[in-house]
């Protein structure tokens, strides 16, 4: 049996003086696949991956598990730390315009990404850069490279935001909604990428989503995240055969094209949501 890329157990994570952790117990594994992690907002879905990558300043993180390949990742030092970010595993943010140096050019933040991990000239880096903006569905990667962040529309700093992640061909990328800002063409090419990464170099994929759709259609296996804990786990070719009343809220929640007027399903939120386990 292969070994999985990454292995979490019993994920704990709680911000500064908070009395409730916003993740609880989490426990999962990840292959050479695409793992969808879907729930509301504040369910703790990107507060997971960012744990993963060690980006919670002042939060508290434990796991009996946190193990990337042979690395376990809570005992690593910041320093060995920034040999595992960029290089070996990534995360594609949400929002460009948080994420994005303002006062740098978007090539020069790209390249950067080669230049920190490989040992390159400044115009090979370049050159990666500007084959990866063009494999992202960037027109004129030329003139893109040249701009600054303010310059360029919300979905093509994602688009940005995807091929500097992307640059040093990491083992594992962690998507946060890494399509949000695109418009229905570019988002199906952006997916088409990320599937070949999976499928061509063998990497493991995170999709974090609010989008149940997408996530059925594109992922192998999906988690259930509420109010910080898993509360079920199945195949994302299953999901409208799940069993917990909450995934079945969530997907009864979604407005279907040519589907009756009459109002949409509201969750009936219970108690022992709160601390079963999937």
């Amino acid at each position: 049996m292969e070994k999985p890329i990454l292995e979490v157990d019993n994920l704990r994570i709680r911000y500064g003086g908070a009395s409730t952790e916003a993740v609880r117990g989490v426990t999962f594994t990840l292959g050479r696949e695409r793992l969808g992690i879907v729930g509301e907002s504040g369910s703790g879905k990107s507060t997971v991956g960012r744990a993963l990558l060690r980006l919670l300043p002042g939060a508290t993180i434990t796991a009996d598990t946190l193990r990337f390949g042979d690395r376990e990742l809570l005992t690593l030092s910041e320093r060995e730390m920034l040999k595992v970010r960029g290089r070996h595993m990534s995360m594609i943010l949400q929002d460009p315009k948080f994420s994005l140096n303002p006062i740098r050019r978007v090539g020069d933040q790209v390249a950067e990404t080669y230049l920190r991990h490989f040992r390159c000239s400044k115009t090979e880096a370049r050159d990666k850069a500007l084959a990866m903006l063009e494999a992202v569905k960037i027109r004129d990667p030329k003139r893109v490279y040249q701009q600054y962040p303010h310059e360029i529309s919300g979905g093509m700093g994602q688009r940005v935001m995807i091929a500097m992640m992307l640059l040093a061909d990491p083992d594992l990328v962690i998507a946060d909604e890494p399509t949000s800002a695109l418009d229905v063409t570019v988002r199906l090419q952006v997916l088409n990428i990320l599937d070949g990464l999976v499928r061509d170099r063998g990497i493991g994929l995170i999709m974090i989503s609010h989008d149940l759709n997408l996530v059925r259609n594109f992922c192998d296996r999906v988690l259930i995240m509420y109010a910080g804990r898993v509360v079920e786990t199945l195949a994302a070719r299953d999901l409208d055969r799940a069993e917990h009343p909450y995934t079945r809220g969530l997907l009864a929640a979604q407005p279907k094209i040519g589907g009756g007027r009459a109002p949409l399903a509201v969750l009936d939120r219970q108690p022992e949501w709160l601390e079963e386990k999937a």
